[in-house]
């Protein structure tokens, strides 16, 4: 399994951004999706996350009402839209797949078996 994740930037406050991240090598149309994201020198952090067939949505309270996530199967690709971007939301976000061996906790990042190669996210104040 490969994840392509991009659409990174450096934007100010108050900006959007739309991230993408294309799958290959697995069935993206049955795996649930994750974003994730990470501040040098803290623990990678949960953001969003979404069920195979895409009825089911998860979210951090630090981006509810403000990131969307979303995905298209025909295109194996999950997107994280970012609204309303603050500071605080600089990051690498990495993009995951869940590992369908392992019990599914959508914000859990040991639910997820395989992870993209992150990009940068940059807000400026």
């Amino acid at each position: 399994v490969q994840l392509q994740a991009s659409g990174g930037g450096l934007v100010q406050a108050g900006d959007s951004l739309r991230l993408s991240c294309k799958a290959s090598g697995r069935t993206f149309s049955t795996s649930n999706m994750g974003w994730f994201r990470q501040v040098p020198g803290k623990e990678r952090e949960f953001v969003a996350a979404m069920g195979w067939s895409g009825t089911y949505t998860a979210y951090a309270d630090s981006v509810k009402g403000r990131f969307t996530i979303s995905r298209d199967n025909a295109q194996n690709t999950v997107y994280l839209q970012m609204n309303s971007l603050k500071p605080e939301d600089t990051a690498v976000y990495y993009c995951a797949i869940n590992d369908p061996n392992r019990p599914y906790t959508p914000n859990q990042d040991d639910s997820y078996g395989y992870w993209g190669q992150g990009t940068q996210v940059t807000v400026s104040s």
